[in-house]
């Protein structure tokens, strides 16, 4: 079993389509169209690649979450990448920036960014291949 999406309501199909672009540079909308969602008219896309893909919906009201509260929510989404900085980069150039990096840790780095309708997203590059370095999630003296 894998995951095969995700299915975000957006605020602005545009901005999202630019983030998610400079992030997986080699993906593409692979759908698009309109529905009706319990009565309101929505545009959605299915933006990946022939294996997984993030669906967007646009109309989407109101705020996200308070990433910084308690609710009950979605607090972030992950991907693994081999260059981090090279996300970084590509994610700054196309006019976004980092909202904080993960902490100090000698099996990993990593960073989390915020979307343009407010998920937060974090990207980690692992540094060691032994599973028990990479998932010790615990602070390291």
């Amino acid at each position: 079993m894998r995951l095969e999406h995700l299915n975000l309501v957006v605020k602005d199909m545009d901005a999202t389509l630019t983030f998610y672009k400079a992030v997986f540079p080699h993906w593409r909308i692979r759908a698009q169209g309109t529905s009706d969602w319990y009565g309101v008219q929505r545009n959605w896309m299915h933006f990946g690649d022939d294996y997984q893909f993030l669906t967007f919906n646009d109309n989407g009201a109101g705020e996200n979450r308070d990433l910084k509260g308690h609710q009950v929510g979605l607090a972030h989404f992950a991907y693994v990448t081999n260059n981090l900085e090279a996300v970084i980069n590509r994610i700054r150039l196309a006019g976004f920036q980092e909202s904080h990096r993960g902490p100090e840790n000698p099996h990993r780095k990593n960073v989390y960014f915020i979307d343009p309708s407010g998920y937060e997203v974090e990207f980690v590059e692992y540094l060691s291949d032994l599973p028990e370095e990479r998932n010790n999630c615990h602070d390291l003296e």
